[in-house]
């Protein structure tokens, strides 16, 4: 056994001792922990080849690109398609519908998942529990062909469920899908009843962190149900509330291109034709591939600008943020 003073003697030494270079201390690390890396390896591979090679094809944002000729053949014309983007009154009103849909997405279904969550906390029967939580969690796993498809037969003017009702009622027959005044809250209801149970269950698996000595501390000073959650469950979800509002920042301009391009239709592409909508007409549509690209391009630039602002102004002003 070593004495007291050898093992002061040892730490004297190695303190006196230099530091292991960097990589030395790298290696040691890899090879102590060689099997989670090697599992990392498929993961990196998959983002080389899916996502940071094709970035290689943003060069044909900056070229007359020809399906034909090729990347190689194509001439390059600089910021000639970014000049053509920036001066067409198109773009201007397709990125006007982006941020008014995405805004209009935002206040009205951000808000949604996290006070159903909480109330959804405050039930006690928990069979009551779980069935509104499937029933809510359902329309998540649906396609937007099959949620287009539902809305379609409901909202149709020609016999539809709730034009039968509207009628029946004394009123007059509504063309949700071809009305530009209704049209975009035909958007917003139908991305809320798919994706409000998927942010539902993470706003609850939030909650479920949240130390249950809190709430039995807070009942032994007299705290009602609702001061409870008012004064610790809603302060607990405040970092998953602002890294999913963060990521939503990031997706602004994408404003549910899926979405739109199953249900949209000529006669309202004035309020409903968003920047991915148009990306697609005058790629696929027109063959146009390098002014799409720099449509895209645009469009990612200011995704990644939001996010780091977005984090940046919630570490500045509320000390947290997702790095």
């Amino acid at each position: 056994m070593k004495t007291a003073a050898s093992i002061e003697t040892d730490d004297i030494a190695s303190k006196g001792r230099p530091a292991k270079p960097a990589k030395r201390r790298i290696s040691v690390e890899i090879r102590k922990d060689w099997d989670l890396y090697l599992i990392l390896i498929p993961g990196i591979l998959f983002l080389m080849l899916f996502k940071y090679t094709p970035m290689y094809g943003l060069t044909i944002a900056f070229m007359d690109f020809n399906i034909f000729d090729g990347m190689r053949e194509s001439p390059w014309v600089g910021l000639k398609h970014f000049n053509k983007l920036f001066s067409s009154p198109e773009f201007t009103d397709v990125f006007l519908n982006t941020l008014i849909i995405s805004f209009l997405k935002i206040s009205f279904l951000f808000p949604l998942p996290i006070v159903i969550a909480l109330l959804l906390n405050e039930v006690r029967l928990m069979v009551f529990k779980r069935w509104v939580q499937t029933i809510v969690y359902l329309p998540h796993f649906l396609s937007w062909v099959i949620v287009g498809g539902i809305f379609l037969e409901l909202l149709s003017s020609n016999g539809g469920l709730v034009n039968r009702v509207i009628v029946s009622l004394g009123g007059d027959s509504i063309a949700f899908f071809m009305d530009k005044d209704v049209f975009r809250s035909v958007l917003i209801t139908s991305a809320g009843w798919k994706e409000t149970g998927w942010n539902m269950i993470v706003y609850l698996a939030a909650i479920s962190a949240i130390d249950p000595q809190l709430y039995e501390a807070a009942k032994i000073d007299g705290a009602s149900r609702f001061r409870q959650m008012l004064h610790i469950t809603l302060p607990g979800m405040i970092p998953i509330i602002l890294l999913m509002f963060i990521l939503r920042l990031g997706g602004v301009l994408e404003a549910g291109t899926e979405q739109i391009l199953v249900m949209y239709n000529p006669t309202v592409y004035s309020v409903a034709d968003v920047i991915g909508t148009y990306v697609y007409r005058t790629g696929l549509g027109e063959q146009n591939y390098s002014f799409s690209t720099a449509v895209g391009l645009f469009e990612s630039v200011i995704a990644l600008i939001l996010i780091l602002g977005g984090n940046y102004a919630s570490r500045r002003w509320l000390h947290r943020g997702i790095w």
